[in-house]
C-alpha cells in the first residue's frame, strides 16, 4: 500500500491521558481512537496487527484439536442465575433489559453459555473429550479503565472450554492448553512465564497465568531465572510429555506479588538465581472441575450407563491486550519494532523525494511492484516529506525492515535496514531473500 492512501491519523503531540508507552504510541501512530472511557475504535494499522495476533492464536488452538465456534456478546441472565454467578459477579457485569423486560447482560465471559450449549448437545461419554473456543468481544465495566487497551472495558478475547469425563483426562486437556499457550506467545517473540495463580471469580482449584516481562507491568513477579532455560522443543503432545513439561515449569519458583512469600523465595531459590521485575498478564488458564457443570446439571452417560458430571476448564488470551503488551515488551528509546509475525507490514520503502527529482520515487515504485509479486506485504512512503520526518514517522509505526532509496543507493543496490540495527547496501535479490526468511 502507498502511505498516501492509508488511513493513519498520526499525531505529533503526546496525548495527556496516556500514561504508559503502549497507550501513547498507539494513539500517536493512529492505531486506535477512544470513543468512550475504556472503549476504542481500532483503526486500520492497529486492526491489522490485532488480526495477525488473532490468526496466530487461532492456528495454535487448531493445532491441539480445538474447534472454533462463535457465541453472542449478549447473553440471557437466566443461565447466570442458574449457576449462581449473576449476583456474585459484581458491578463489572453490564446488566441490561430488552424491550420485553427480559434481563440480559453483555458477556464478560462465557462459562455459563458454553455449558448450556454443551449440556443440550452431548449425552454420552463417546462424544468426549471436547475442546471448543471462540474469539469474540467481551465487556467488563472496569471502575477505572486505564493504560489504553491494556485495561479497558471492551476487549477482544480468545476463550476456550474443555469438557472431559474425569479429572485425569481433564488435566491432560489443561496441559495441552498450557503447552499451546507457550507456543502461541513464542511465535510472537514473547517469552511468557507460566505462574501459579488465584482463580478469582472464574473459580476452581488449578490456575496459571502467563506473564511477559515489561517494566510497565502491573504485576510484580518473583522467579528463578533458570526457568528461561527450559527448552520447549523437547516436548510434544503426548500425555506423558505434557505432564513432564508442566512439572518442569512448576519445579522453578515463579509467582506474582499476590502469591509471593519472601521466606519461601529464599528457601527455594539461590540468591544468584533470584530475579525480580514487573510483568504483564497475557493469558490465563483454569481447571475448575464441576463448578459450572454441577449447578447447571451438565451430565453425560458414562461407560457404566450411569450419569456423571462433566469436568471442565477454561482458557483465555487477551488478543487486543496483546497489541499493547507487545509494544511494552519491544519498544526501545521511544522506537517501536514489531515482531515480524505481527507487524502491520513486512517492510517499508522510504524514498528521498524532492520537487526537482522524482527518480527515487520511480525506483521505489519498481521495488514495490517486485516485492508485491513475491507476496511481501510492503508499504511505500510516497509523501514529499523530508527524510528526517519520514524516519521519525516510521520509528513510531515500527515496521521491522526499511528500504531507503536515497543518496546511498547506487544503480540497483539500495540501503536496507532492520530497525535498531546498522544498514547495509545490497541488491534487490538479496533484499527479497532477507524478507522471505
Amino acid at each position: 500500500m502507498y502511505i498516501s492512501q492509508l488511513f493513519i491519523p498520526i499525531t505529533k503531540n503526546l496525548p495527556s491521558e496516556a500514561k504508559i508507552k503502549s497507550h501513547q504510541l498507539m494513539l500517536r501512530a493512529g492505531m486506535i481512537k477512544q470513543s468512550a472511557a475504556g472503549i476504542y475504535s481500532w483503526l486500520p494499522l492497529g486492526f491489522k496487527v490485532m488480526k495477525k495476533i488473532e490468526q496466530i492464536v487461532r492456528e495454535e488452538q487448531n493445532n491441539i484439536g480445538a474447534q472454533e465456534m462463535l457465541m453472542p456478546t449478549i447473553q440471557s441472565a437466566d443461565i447466570w442465575k442458574e449457576s449462581g454467578r449473576y449476583e456474585d459477579y459484581g458491578q463489572e457485569m453490564l446488566r441490561i433489559k430488552d424491550r420485553q423486560g427480559r434481563e440480559m447482560l453483555y458477556g464478560p465471559t462465557n462459562e455459563e453459555l458454553i455449558t448450556e450449549i454443551f449440556r443440550s448437545s452431548v449425552k454420552s461419554y463417546k462424544s468426549l473429550p471436547q475442546l471448543l473456543y471462540h474469539i469474540q468481544w467481551k465487556f467488563r465495566d472496569e471502575i477505572r479503565p486505564r493504560f489504553g487497551v491494556m485495561r479497558c472495558r471492551e476487549f477482544f478475547m480468545k476463550d476456550a472450554y474443555s469438557f472431559d469425563q474425569d479429572e485425569q483426562s481433564a488435566k491432560k486437556s489443561y496441559n495441552k492448553m498450557f503447552f499451546s499457550y507457550l507456543k502461541t506467545f513464542k511465535r510472537m517473540g514473547l517469552n511468557a512465564i507460566p505462574m501459579a495463580a488465584d482463580t478469582g471469580p472464574i473459580g476452581g482449584d488449578l490456575s496459571h497465568e502467563f506473564i511477559i516481562i515489561a517494566e510497565t507491568g502491573e504485576s510484580k513477579i518473583f522467579l528463578d531465572k533458570r526457568i528461561f532455560e527450559i527448552n520447549l522443543e523437547k516436548y510434544n503432545f503426548s500425555e506423558e510429555s505434557l505432564e513432564r513439561m508442566r512439572n518442569e515449569f512448576s519445579s522453578y519458583y515463579a509467582v506474582t506479588d499476590e502469591k509471593f512469600n519472601q521466606k519461601e523465595f529464599n528457601q527455594k531459590v539461590e540468591k544468584k538465581n533470584q530475579f525480580t521485575t514487573n510483568g504483564i498478564e497475557v493469558g490465563h488458564i483454569f481447571y475448575f472441575g464441576d463448578k459450572y457443570s454441577k449447578p447447571l446439571n451438565c451430565s453425560f452417560d458414562n461407560q457404566d450407563g450411569k450419569k456423571s458430571t462433566v469436568k471442565m476448564g477454561s482458557y483465555g488470551i487477551g488478543v487486543s491486550r496483546l497489541v499493547g503488551a507487545l509494544i511494552e515488551a519491544f519498544y526501545i528509546d521511544g522506537r517501536m519494532k514489531w515482531p515480524r509475525s505481527v507487524s502491520p507490514f513486512d517492510v517499508v520503502i522510504i524514498p528521498s523525494i524532492n520537487k526537482n527529482n522524482k527518480e527515487n520515487l520511480e525506483k521505489s515504485k519498481r521495488i514495490y511492484d517486485e516485492l508485491k509479486k513475491q507476496n511481501i506485504d510492503v508499504l511505500l512512503d510516497d509523501t514529499d516529506e523530508n527524510l528526517s520526518s519520514k524516519f521519525m514517522k516510521h520509528d513510531l509505526i515500527g515496521i521491522p525492515f526499511q528500504i531507503i532509496v536515497g543518496s546511498k543507493s547506487a544503480e540497483e543496490k539500495f540501503e536496507f535496514k532492520e530497525v535498531n540495527m546498522k544498514s547495509e547496501i545490497i541488491d534487490l535479490k538479496r533484499i527479497k531473500q532477507k524478507l522471505q526468511k
